[in-house]
């Protein structure tokens, strides 16, 4: 009898609950061994054939030649505007008379109702001097910080008018008036959706620094120089290439090789989309040439995108560049035995190099410094906390001004033609063309069938099929923005109970996908802040990326075992991606998507690092918007949980106007999408 009651009860458990297990911890695919980071390889490999291939023209016919649309390029690229005729309406709001020098807190029309705050140090006398663009790294207060203001108070003892301005979205043009704060990140990142780069706000901005100095009455407007260290380096190099009124430009630990930035730590503001894929930084340098130029580089440099030896291999291609001008004399670098940062030594080599190329005196070697005394930061103010003018215009604000304006004209757009929009879609994802390699097929574990997705493009997809008795025509892929032993229980038995096939994912950088390198180098910064960037600078986005491993998951299981129908369930940034590759691809069924965003319009109402910088898409509401993503789709959606960019909970007015603004893509575009919420 115990035995037939033993048996009764296996028999109704292998009935009733033949889904059963314990979810703790799915099985592993990869070996687990942190030495094999293949994603920071593939990348590493790909930006060495990029440093290969980009070398700098072999001839001056050719370099000349090429010259100019390298140069039209860049602006492309950066997003950099040109406003020549816009009035600076600069003004002063304080003035400090220092021994043989004075000091200005002023601010200056950048972009159309758009103003930057700076410093002006001023030598006494009639001039006219020689000016200089001091441009700041990653400092949060930016012109205030002891080093940057430093190098205003030794320019102007020395005979230069320097004009000190804060970088876009930092020091007093931060999000909140007073507080200062990182302008990278999520912030910087943000610009992208809207069609800007923070790179190019930068350049704009420095170039009308420019326009300032050569409009005051005591600069010499033939004689500008350019210097700034890190971020402020990077700008330098930046605005020195484009603008060719910069007749001498010192970046100091900022210059490396471009690919040196692939899987090492940088700003959104030093990275260029495509970068890697149209040229490399001698070639950038060479685009100063004829001009002076001299580089400093910190022997004790922790950052491994600028060490010396990786600016010595940018140098070489540049100085090849500069003797094509005759001009190896304008040409310099030193290594200094410092670590990162624009110090006493470094300042006084950029002095004794300004004196011989703006001023034609000495022989540019280094010029001693002479005392002055920092003042505090409250003294170097524009305005006083909580009294900002308005036209300090922020990334938070342009962003949702932008973007605001731009979801208007898409709604105001009567001529939306369906394959149109997918197209553009496709192309602004920068999709890999990646496809299938093989299916590597390991031991099983439980009720778990394990694979490894082998790609063309050399990326490997860890993938867990359920194995049933028999196989079903109906399987849905889920993925977790957090790798897939966040992947809840209930999901899983909720699939299998419906007899359906469950194929589990870790998409490129999730979970057991995860580089290893990437998460050290982004330490406190939001995820993806390296694997993101790295992907920009060769052509490619994150979501690109996990739609085309969606795309290869889903060929595979329709192919190799007749699948019929097949559905997604995903949340967050990978939720995204999902909606996305939907609106391309007619392979899906049906869509479940928590945490979902309905909109990349900005919010600074949450969290602005509630999303990891996965999530960042050039352009996408020049395109459209995820209303319009969802009607394209043509499948049923339900969104679980719908939230702003930033991570808040919406309302019911916010969910009601998504709501219409898809019925309206879906009614003109003739779709037959279905959405349905959930809280």
């Amino acid at each position: 009898m115990r035995k037939l009651i033993i048996n009764l009860c296996l028999l109704f458990i292998s009935i009733y609950l033949p889904h059963s297990f314990s979810q703790n911890k799915l099985p592993d695919v990869f070996s687990q061994d942190n030495e094999n980071d293949i994603i920071a390889q593939t990348l590493k490999f790909e930006a060495a054939k990029a440093f290969e291939i980009l070398q700098v023209s072999s001839n001056k016919t050719n370099w000349l030649k090429n010259r100019n649309d390298l140069k039209v390029k860049i602006i492309e690229k950066a997003k950099v505007s040109f406003y020549p005729d816009l009035p600076l309406k600069y003004k002063a709001t304080k003035t400090q008379m220092l021994q043989n020098y004075t000091v200005k807190n002023i601010y200056f029309q950048t972009r159309p109702n758009v103003y930057a705050t700076a410093n002006l140090y001023i030598p006494n006398g009639e001039g006219p001097f020689p000016g200089v663009v001091v441009m700041m790294g990653h400092s949060r207060s930016g012109k205030l910080y002891d080093i940057y203001q430093s190098l205003g108070h030794t320019l102007a003892k020395n005979g230069y008018v320097s004009l000190n301005i804060d970088p876009w979205g930092a020091g007093e043009r931060s999000t909140n008036d007073g507080d200062f704060e990182y302008h990278g990140s999520n912030l910087g990142a943000s610009l992208m959706n809207v069609g800007e780069t923070l790179m190019g706000m930068q350049i704009t901005d420095n170039m009308r620094a420019v326009d300032l100095l050569c409009s005051l009455p005591y600069v010499d407007s033939d004689k500008i120089g350019a210097t700034g260290a890190s971020g402020g380096g990077n700008q330098t190099m930046w605005l020195a290439a484009i603008d060719e009124r910069v007749n001498a430009a010192i970046p100091v630990v900022s210059v490396g090789t471009f690919q040196s930035y692939i899987m090492n730590s940088n700003c959104v503001c030093e990275t260029l989309i495509d970068g890697l894929t149209f040229t490399e930084e001698s070639s950038v340098l060479g685009l100063i040439a004829p001009r002076a130029l001299k580089i400093c580089n910190g022997q004790k440099d922790s950052n491994a995108a600028f060490y010396p030896q990786e600016m010595l291999r940018s140098y070489k291609g540049a100085q090849a560049i500069y003797k094509y001008y005759d001009a190896e004399d304008n040409l310099s670098n030193q290594i200094f035995d410092t670590p990162h940062g624009y110090f006493p030594e470094i300042r006084e080599a950029m002095l004794g190099w300004l004196d011989l190329h703006l001023k034609n005196i000495g022989d540019g070697t280094s010029k001693k410094e002479t005392d002055f005394n920092l003042l505090p930061e409250s003294e170097l103010m524009v305005f006083s906390k909580g009294k900002r003018d308005s036209n300090i215009t922020t990334t938070a604000e342009i962003c949702l001004d932008k973007g605001v304006h731009l979801k208007k004209n898409i709604l105001l757009n009567k001529g939306l033609i369906l394959q149109d929009k997918r197209e553009e879609l496709r192309m602004m994802l920068k999709i890999p063309e990646t496809n299938l390699l093989q299916a590597h097929k390991l031991t099983d574990s439980g009720n778990w069938e394990r694979f490894i997705l082998e790609t063309t493009g050399g990326e490997l997809i860890p993938v867990l099929l359920h194995a049933t008795n028999k196989r079903s025509a109906e399987y849905v892929i889920i993925c977790n923005a957090e790798g897939k032993d966040k992947i809840s229980e209930e999901i899983i038995e909720n699939e299998l109970n419906k007899n359906r096939g469950v194929c589990i994912i870790d998409l490129w950088g999730l979970g057991e996908n995860i580089s290893i390198d990437a998460k050290r180098i982004d330490g406190n910064l939001p995820n993806f802040h390296t694997l993101s960037r790295s992907a920009l600078w060769l052509g490619k986005t994150t979501q690109g990326i996990w739609i085309n491993q969606l795309d290869i998951v889903s060929k595979w299981l329709s192919n190799s075992f007749n699948v019929q129908n097949i559905s997604i369930n995903a949340n967050r940034e990978v939720a995204i991606a999902s909606l996305l590759f939907s609106a391309l691809e007619n392979k899906i069924n049906k869509l479940n998507l928590e945490d979902l965003p309905l909109s990349y319009l900005f919010d600074n109402d949450g969290d602005i690092d509630y999303f990891s910088m996965a999530i960042h898409i050039p352009d996408i509401l020049k395109w459209g918007d995820l209303s319009l993503a969802a009607a394209l789709s043509n499948k049923h959606i339900t969104i679980i949980n719908p939230v702003s960019i930033s991570g808040r909970k919406l309302d019911e007015e916010e969910v009601m106007s998504f709501n219409n603004e898809f019925n309206y893509f879906n009614t003109s575009l003739r779709q037959n999408t279905s959405i349905s919420f959930s809280p």
